[in-house]
Order: structure tokens, then sequence, then C-alpha cells
């Protein structure tokens, strides 16, 4: 069994990252991080809808095909046993 991971793993954030290679006066290095995070935060939540909505029209398609075959194969036994059940309790011959 894998040994659970460390708590202590000393993985840069990326602000931390920038903060220590980035020559800019303390203002400007916020305002372009908080430019960056944004920028960051929108690309992900566009990706992750994209990636989501491609998922569900993939299920939905899925999904029709499934329920289309199944109707498919199972209406046509349906009308016929409801019409012959109709017209024999009318004494049709």
């Amino acid at each position: 069994m894998p040994e659970p991971l460390s708590l202590e793993l000393n993985i840069p954030v990326l602000t931390d990252v920038i903060r220590s290679a980035a020559t800019l006066p303390n203002h400007e290095l916020d305002a372009l991080l908080a430019e960056v995070q944004t920028k960051l935060a929108a690309r992900t939540f566009k990706l992750a809808d994209d990636v989501l909505r491609s998922a569900f029209a993939e299920l939905e398609a899925t999904l029709f095909e499934q329920i289309s075959g199944k109707l498919r194969r199972q209406l046509p036994e349906l009308i016929d046993a409801t019409l012959r059940e109709h017209f024999e309790t009318r004494g049709t011959p």
C-alpha cells in the first residue's frame, strides 16, 4: 500500500513564484498578479464549461439513440398488441 502524501510538499504557489522573480514595485506587482489571476480563472472556467457542455452533448446523443432504438423495437409490438386486443373484443372477424 502506498504511503500517504506528506502535507509538507513545498509546492510553490504561482503568486510566490512570480513575486520572487519580479522586479516590479509591489503595487504594480499586485495589479499584475490580480490581472493574471483573473485571466487564469476566466480561462479555467471557460475550459470547464466547454468540456462539460461537450460531455453533456455526447451523453444526450447517446441517450437519444438508446431511447430511439428502444422505441423502434417496442412500439410496433405495442401497437400490434393494442390493435389486436381492441378488435378482438369488438368481435370483428
